[in-house]
C-alpha cells in the first residue's frame, strides 16, 4: 500500500507540510553545519552532521509523501525537473561569475563545479526517461510555463493553482512564472 497522499484533505495535513518542511530545513542546515566543521578540521564531527542530515532528507521526503506534495505519476514533473537541471547548468554558472567579479573566487569555482553537477542531474534524468520510456505527456494545446528562477516547466492551466501554488524545484510562488512563447 502507497503512502502517498494519506494525510492530504485531512486534518493532519498542515503537520505533514509543517515537517516535510521542518525537515528540509534541516538537511539545509545540517550540510551547513558539515561544512563549517570540516573548515575548521572537524572531520569527524562533519561526517556525523553529514549523517543527519541524509536522514532529515529521507525524512522530508517521507511527509512529502505522506501530503501527496509531488504526484504519485511522477514522469511529468521528472521531464520539469530535468528541463530545471539543466537550465540550473547555466544559472548557476551566470551566478558564479557575479561571485567571481565580486572577489568571490573561491565561491565561484565551487559554484562552477555544481554548475556541472545540476547538468549532470539533468543528463540523469533524460536518461530514466530514456530508459523507461513514460508516455509522453500530449502538450498539445496546453500552456506551459516556465518558472524564472530555476526554469521548472509547468504544463496545464496554473490559474487554477491555489495563490499558495509555488515551484515543486525552488520554491517560488506561481507569480515567477511565465508562459513558455
Amino acid at each position: 500500500m502507497s503512502l502517498h497522499g494519506q494525510t492530504k484533505g485531512t486534518k493532519l495535513a498542515p503537520i505533514s507540510e509543517r515537517l516535510a518542511k521542518g525537515e528540509a530545513c534541516g538537511t539545509m542546515m545540517y550540510y551547513a553545519l558539515a561544512r563549517l566543521a570540516k573548515e575548521q578540521g572537524m572531520e569527524d564531527v562533519s561526517k556525523t552532521f553529514i549523517e543527519a542530515a541524509n536522514q532529515e532528507a529521507v525524512h522530508a521526503g517521507f511527509y512529502a509523501t505522506l501530503n501527496a506534495m509531488y504526484p504519485q505519476d511522477f514522469w511529468t514533473l521528472v521531464r520539469g525537473l530535468m528541463a530545471a537541471e539543466y537550465h540550473g547548468d547555466t544559472a548557476i554558472k551566470e551566478m558564479a561569475g557575479k561571485f567571481r567579479a565580486a572577489g568571490l573566487s573561491e565561491a565561484a569555482d565551487e559554484m562552477e563545479i555544481f554548475a556541472k553537477q545540476e547538468g549532470h542531474h539533468g543528463e540523469m534524468l533524460e536518461g530514466l526517461l530514456k530508459k523507461y520510456k513514460p508516455e509522453a505527456l500530449d502538450v498539445s494545446g496546453k500552456t506551459i510555463y516556465v518558472c524564472g528562477c530555476c526554469g521548472f516547466e509547468y504544463i496545464g492551466d496554473l490559474d487554477a493553482e491555489p495563490d499558495s501554488f509555488v515551484c515543486p524545484v525552488c520554491g517560488q510562488p506561481k507569480k515567477v512564472f511565465k508562459k513558455k512563447a
